[in-house]
Protein backbone atom coordinates (compact mmCIF):
# COMPACT_ATOMS: atom_id res chain seq x y z
CA UNK A 1 0.00 0.00 0.00
CA UNK A 2 0.86 3.57 -0.70
CA UNK A 3 0.59 6.80 1.34
CA UNK A 4 -0.64 9.79 -0.74
CA UNK A 5 0.00 12.82 1.52
CA UNK A 6 -2.08 15.42 -0.02
CA UNK A 7 -2.37 19.21 0.04
CA UNK A 8 -4.73 21.54 -1.74
CA UNK A 9 -4.76 25.31 -2.28
CA UNK A 10 -7.72 26.85 -2.70
CA UNK A 11 -10.01 29.93 -3.79
CA UNK A 12 -13.59 30.95 -2.95
CA UNK A 13 -15.84 33.88 -3.90
CA UNK A 14 -14.19 37.41 -4.06
CA UNK A 15 -16.96 38.87 -3.23
CA UNK A 16 -18.33 37.08 -0.06
CA UNK A 17 -21.11 34.09 0.93
CA UNK A 18 -23.65 36.57 -0.93
CA UNK A 19 -21.79 35.30 -3.97
CA UNK A 20 -21.04 31.88 -3.23
CA UNK A 21 -21.88 29.36 -6.01
CA UNK A 22 -23.73 26.92 -4.02
CA UNK A 23 -22.18 23.46 -3.96
CA UNK A 24 -18.66 24.90 -4.10
CA UNK A 25 -17.72 27.39 -1.34
CA UNK A 26 -14.23 26.14 -2.22
CA UNK A 27 -11.95 26.25 -5.80
CA UNK A 28 -9.30 24.17 -5.80
CA UNK A 29 -6.44 26.10 -7.65
CA UNK A 30 -3.52 23.67 -6.51
CA UNK A 31 -3.16 20.12 -5.77
CA UNK A 32 -0.01 19.24 -4.84
CA UNK A 33 0.95 15.46 -3.47
CA UNK A 34 3.39 12.89 -2.34
CA UNK A 35 3.58 8.96 -2.91
CA UNK A 36 5.33 7.16 -0.78
CA UNK A 37 5.88 3.62 -0.51
CA UNK A 38 5.45 0.68 2.62
CA UNK A 39 8.67 1.91 3.75
CA UNK A 40 7.93 5.54 3.66
CA UNK A 41 10.06 6.56 0.79
CA UNK A 42 9.23 9.03 -1.68
CA UNK A 43 8.69 7.28 -4.68
CA UNK A 44 6.84 10.00 -7.13
CA UNK A 45 5.11 13.47 -6.57
CA UNK A 46 2.34 15.59 -8.39
CA UNK A 47 2.19 19.47 -8.70
CA UNK A 48 -0.56 20.83 -10.47
CA UNK A 49 -2.25 24.45 -11.42
CA UNK A 50 -6.27 24.58 -11.96
CA UNK A 51 -7.16 27.21 -13.85
CA UNK A 52 -10.54 28.50 -12.64
CA UNK A 53 -13.80 27.96 -14.09
CA UNK A 54 -15.97 30.04 -11.06
CA UNK A 55 -14.29 32.13 -9.00
CA UNK A 56 -12.27 33.75 -11.85
CA UNK A 57 -10.70 36.74 -9.48
CA UNK A 58 -8.83 35.75 -5.91
CA UNK A 59 -10.01 36.22 -2.79
CA UNK A 60 -8.25 39.44 -0.85
CA UNK A 61 -6.96 36.59 1.76
CA UNK A 62 -5.85 34.59 -0.53
CA UNK A 63 -3.98 36.90 -2.27
CA UNK A 64 -2.27 37.80 1.12
CA UNK A 65 -1.80 33.91 1.96
CA UNK A 66 -0.20 31.94 -0.76
CA UNK A 67 1.98 32.91 -3.63
CA UNK A 68 -0.21 32.71 -6.46
CA UNK A 69 -1.82 35.18 -8.50
CA UNK A 70 -3.98 34.95 -11.44
CA UNK A 71 -2.18 35.47 -14.50
CA UNK A 72 -0.36 32.10 -13.31
CA UNK A 73 -2.89 30.38 -13.13
CA UNK A 74 -4.43 30.88 -16.21
CA UNK A 75 -1.01 30.49 -17.64
CA UNK A 76 0.05 27.57 -16.03
CA UNK A 77 -3.35 25.75 -15.05
CA UNK A 78 -5.46 23.20 -16.67
CA UNK A 79 -9.38 22.83 -15.92
CA UNK A 80 -10.37 21.03 -12.97
CA UNK A 81 -11.68 17.90 -14.78
CA UNK A 82 -8.90 17.37 -16.29
CA UNK A 83 -6.27 17.85 -13.37
CA UNK A 84 -8.56 15.63 -11.11
CA UNK A 85 -8.30 12.55 -13.79
CA UNK A 86 -4.90 13.07 -14.20
CA UNK A 87 -4.44 12.77 -10.17
CA UNK A 88 -6.50 10.11 -9.65
CA UNK A 89 -4.95 7.82 -12.55
CA UNK A 90 -1.13 9.18 -10.78
CA UNK A 91 -2.98 7.70 -7.23
CA UNK A 92 -3.37 4.32 -8.13
CA UNK A 93 -4.84 1.71 -6.76
CA UNK A 94 -3.92 0.93 -3.49
CA UNK A 95 -3.39 3.80 -1.17
CA UNK A 96 -4.60 5.40 1.61
CA UNK A 97 -4.60 9.79 1.74
CA UNK A 98 -2.64 11.09 4.53
CA UNK A 99 -3.51 15.48 5.16
CA UNK A 100 -2.33 18.07 7.82
CA UNK A 101 -5.88 18.43 9.54
CA UNK A 102 -9.46 17.40 7.79
CA UNK A 103 -9.77 19.91 5.53
CA UNK A 104 -8.67 18.79 2.61
CA UNK A 105 -10.66 15.88 1.38
CA UNK A 106 -14.19 17.29 1.53
CA UNK A 107 -13.17 19.86 -0.58
CA UNK A 108 -11.57 17.34 -3.25
CA UNK A 109 -15.03 15.25 -3.48
CA UNK A 110 -17.29 18.62 -3.34
CA UNK A 111 -15.09 19.97 -6.26
CA UNK A 112 -15.37 16.25 -7.96
CA UNK A 113 -18.86 16.61 -7.61
CA UNK A 114 -19.48 19.77 -8.79
CA UNK A 115 -17.38 19.16 -11.97
CA UNK A 116 -18.97 15.57 -12.35
CA UNK A 117 -15.31 13.52 -11.57
CA UNK A 118 -16.38 10.20 -11.01
CA UNK A 119 -14.25 8.50 -8.36
CA UNK A 120 -14.06 5.08 -6.40
CA UNK A 121 -12.91 6.54 -2.87
CA UNK A 122 -13.94 4.00 -0.70
CA UNK A 123 -16.76 3.42 2.31
CA UNK A 124 -15.97 3.88 5.05
CA UNK A 125 -13.44 6.67 3.63
CA UNK A 126 -10.51 6.36 6.00
CA UNK A 127 -7.15 8.53 6.33
CA UNK A 128 -4.55 9.54 8.38
CA UNK A 129 -4.62 13.15 10.04
CA UNK A 130 -1.05 14.08 9.98
CA UNK A 131 -1.40 16.36 11.75
CA UNK A 132 -3.74 14.44 14.92
CA UNK A 133 -0.95 11.74 14.40
CA UNK A 134 2.14 14.59 15.04
CA UNK A 135 -0.05 15.68 18.43
CA UNK A 136 -0.05 11.39 19.07
CA UNK A 137 3.25 11.51 18.66
CA UNK A 138 4.85 14.50 20.27
CA UNK A 139 2.52 15.79 22.20
CA UNK A 140 -0.87 15.27 24.20
CA UNK A 141 -2.88 13.63 21.78
CA UNK A 142 -5.46 16.86 21.87
CA UNK A 143 -3.03 19.90 20.73
CA UNK A 144 -2.75 20.99 17.43
CA UNK A 145 -0.17 22.56 15.64
CA UNK A 146 0.55 23.89 12.46
CA UNK A 147 2.90 22.15 9.68
CA UNK A 148 5.46 25.04 10.06
CA UNK A 149 5.45 24.42 14.21
CA UNK A 150 5.82 20.67 13.06
CA UNK A 151 8.74 21.39 10.78
CA UNK A 152 10.90 23.65 12.78
CA UNK A 153 10.33 21.41 16.00
CA UNK A 154 12.04 18.65 14.15
CA UNK A 155 14.91 20.33 12.92
CA UNK A 156 13.59 19.91 9.00
CA UNK A 157 15.50 22.22 6.87
CA UNK A 158 13.00 24.74 5.01
CA UNK A 159 14.00 24.97 1.69
CA UNK A 160 10.59 25.56 0.44
CA UNK A 161 7.90 28.63 0.78
CA UNK A 162 4.27 27.50 2.42
CA UNK A 163 1.12 27.78 1.35
CA UNK A 164 1.90 26.08 -1.91
CA UNK A 165 0.34 22.52 -2.61
CA UNK A 166 3.44 20.94 -3.40
CA UNK A 167 5.85 22.09 -0.97
CA UNK A 168 3.39 21.75 2.07
CA UNK A 169 2.73 18.37 0.67
CA UNK A 170 6.51 18.03 0.66
CA UNK A 171 6.77 18.99 4.06
CA UNK A 172 3.75 16.71 5.71
CA UNK A 173 5.57 14.31 3.95
CA UNK A 174 8.84 14.50 5.71
CA UNK A 175 6.52 14.99 8.79
CA UNK A 176 4.99 11.67 8.14
CA UNK A 177 8.43 10.20 7.79
CA UNK A 178 9.53 11.22 11.86
CA UNK A 179 6.01 9.94 13.22
CA UNK A 180 6.12 6.12 15.03
CA UNK A 181 3.30 4.50 12.96
CA UNK A 182 3.66 1.24 14.86
CA UNK A 183 2.48 3.27 17.75
CA UNK A 184 -0.14 5.82 15.72
CA UNK A 185 -1.00 3.63 12.64
CA UNK A 186 -4.18 2.23 13.69
CA UNK A 187 -5.84 5.94 14.71
CA UNK A 188 -7.11 6.27 11.04
CA UNK A 189 -9.49 8.97 10.52
CA UNK A 190 -12.90 8.77 8.74
CA UNK A 191 -14.02 11.43 6.23
CA UNK A 192 -17.84 12.53 6.14
CA UNK A 193 -18.21 14.38 3.38
CA UNK A 194 -20.45 11.41 2.07
CA UNK A 195 -22.48 10.04 5.17
CA UNK A 196 -23.69 6.43 5.26
CA UNK A 197 -26.66 6.29 3.20
CA UNK A 198 -28.69 3.36 5.39
CA UNK A 199 -29.05 1.87 8.64
CA UNK A 200 -26.92 -1.22 7.39
CA UNK A 201 -24.20 1.78 6.19
CA UNK A 202 -23.57 3.00 9.24
CA UNK A 203 -19.98 2.66 10.53
CA UNK A 204 -18.30 1.10 14.01
CA UNK A 205 -14.77 1.18 14.75
CA UNK A 206 -12.56 0.56 17.26
CA UNK A 207 -9.53 1.68 17.97
CA UNK A 208 -8.64 0.44 21.37
CA UNK A 209 -9.36 2.20 24.02
CA UNK A 210 -12.23 4.39 22.23
CA UNK A 211 -14.48 3.05 19.27
CA UNK A 212 -15.82 6.01 17.05
CA UNK A 213 -19.98 5.62 15.34
CA UNK A 214 -21.16 7.70 12.63
CA UNK A 215 -25.09 7.44 11.58
CA UNK A 216 -26.72 7.74 8.61
CA UNK A 217 -28.42 11.22 8.15
CA UNK A 218 -31.55 12.29 9.62
CA UNK A 219 -34.14 14.99 8.26
CA UNK A 220 -33.74 17.00 11.49
CA UNK A 221 -31.30 17.83 14.23
CA UNK A 222 -33.83 16.48 16.82
CA UNK A 223 -34.40 13.12 14.68
CA UNK A 224 -30.92 12.28 15.14
CA UNK A 225 -30.25 13.29 18.37
CA UNK A 226 -33.31 10.84 19.63
CA UNK A 227 -32.47 7.79 17.15
CA UNK A 228 -31.94 4.87 19.60
CA UNK A 229 -28.85 3.76 17.78
CA UNK A 230 -27.28 6.83 18.72
CA UNK A 231 -28.05 6.82 22.33
CA UNK A 232 -27.20 3.13 22.11
CA UNK A 233 -25.00 2.11 25.39
CA UNK A 234 -23.31 -1.06 23.93
CA UNK A 235 -19.38 -1.32 25.11
CA UNK A 236 -17.28 -0.53 21.76
CA UNK A 237 -15.56 -3.48 22.84
CA UNK A 238 -17.16 -6.41 23.62
CA UNK A 239 -20.60 -5.01 22.01
CA UNK A 240 -22.60 -5.66 25.22
CA UNK A 241 -24.86 -3.32 26.58
CA UNK A 242 -23.30 -1.14 29.81
CA UNK A 243 -24.62 0.36 33.12
CA UNK A 244 -26.13 3.95 32.89
CA UNK A 245 -24.14 6.04 35.20
CA UNK A 246 -25.32 8.94 33.87
CA UNK A 247 -27.72 8.96 30.95
CA UNK A 248 -27.25 11.34 27.69
CA UNK A 249 -27.63 14.96 28.10
CA UNK A 250 -26.82 17.85 26.36
CA UNK A 251 -24.78 21.28 26.87
CA UNK A 252 -26.07 22.31 23.83
CA UNK A 253 -28.09 21.41 21.16
CA UNK A 254 -25.10 19.59 18.85
CA UNK A 255 -23.20 18.03 21.92
CA UNK A 256 -24.55 15.42 24.14
CA UNK A 257 -22.24 13.14 27.07
CA UNK A 258 -22.97 10.31 28.87
CA UNK A 259 -21.30 7.95 31.70
CA UNK A 260 -21.55 4.05 31.41
CA UNK A 261 -20.11 0.94 32.85
CA UNK A 262 -19.60 -2.16 31.08
CA UNK A 263 -19.14 -5.56 33.47
CA UNK A 264 -16.06 -6.43 31.40
CA UNK A 265 -14.52 -3.54 30.57
CA UNK A 266 -15.03 -1.05 33.68
CA UNK A 267 -15.69 2.80 32.96
CA UNK A 268 -16.30 4.17 29.75
CA UNK A 269 -17.32 7.58 29.02
CA UNK A 270 -19.27 8.76 25.90
CA UNK A 271 -20.00 12.13 23.83
CA UNK A 272 -22.21 12.09 20.48
CA UNK A 273 -22.00 15.22 18.54
CA UNK A 274 -24.59 16.11 15.76
CA UNK A 275 -23.58 17.32 12.36
CA UNK A 276 -24.95 18.43 9.04
CA UNK A 277 -24.06 17.30 5.65
CA UNK A 278 -23.77 20.10 2.30
CA UNK A 279 -27.56 18.59 1.28
CA UNK A 280 -29.02 19.45 4.45
CA UNK A 281 -29.12 16.39 6.31
CA UNK A 282 -27.88 16.03 10.15
CA UNK A 283 -25.91 12.76 11.49
CA UNK A 284 -24.32 11.89 14.80
CA UNK A 285 -20.61 11.00 15.33
CA UNK A 286 -20.32 9.28 18.83
CA UNK A 287 -17.45 8.47 20.51
CA UNK A 288 -16.79 5.94 23.28
CA UNK A 289 -13.67 5.65 25.55
CA UNK A 290 -12.43 3.80 28.26
CA UNK A 291 -12.04 6.35 31.23
CA UNK A 292 -11.22 6.43 35.00
CA UNK A 293 -12.55 7.60 38.30
CA UNK A 294 -11.39 11.20 37.37
CA UNK A 295 -12.20 10.92 34.05
CA UNK A 296 -15.99 9.89 35.30
CA UNK A 297 -16.03 13.12 37.78
CA UNK A 298 -15.54 15.32 35.22
CA UNK A 299 -18.40 14.35 32.98
CA UNK A 300 -20.70 14.67 36.36
CA UNK A 301 -19.08 17.89 36.90
CA UNK A 302 -20.27 18.74 33.58
CA UNK A 303 -24.12 17.59 33.98
CA UNK A 304 -23.80 19.56 37.34
CA UNK A 305 -22.78 22.92 35.40
CA UNK A 306 -26.07 22.22 33.02
CA UNK A 307 -28.29 22.81 35.98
Amino acid sequence: MNYIVLDLEWNQSPTGKADEQEGLPFEIIQIGAVKMNAQFETVSEFDRFVCPQTYKKLHQKIKEILNIDMKMLEAKGKPFQAVARDFLEWCGEDYIFCTWGSCDLPELQRNMRYYHVKHSFPHPFLFYDLQKLYSLCYSDGDSRVTLQHAIEEQGIRQMEEYHMAGNDARYAAKILEKLDMEKVGRYKSVDTCVIPASRKDEIYLNFGEYGKYISRGFNSRDAAASDREVRACRCFICKKTMRRIVKWFSVNPKVYYGLFSCEEHGLIKGRFRIKSTDDGQYYAVRIFKLTDNEGAEKIRQRLKKKH
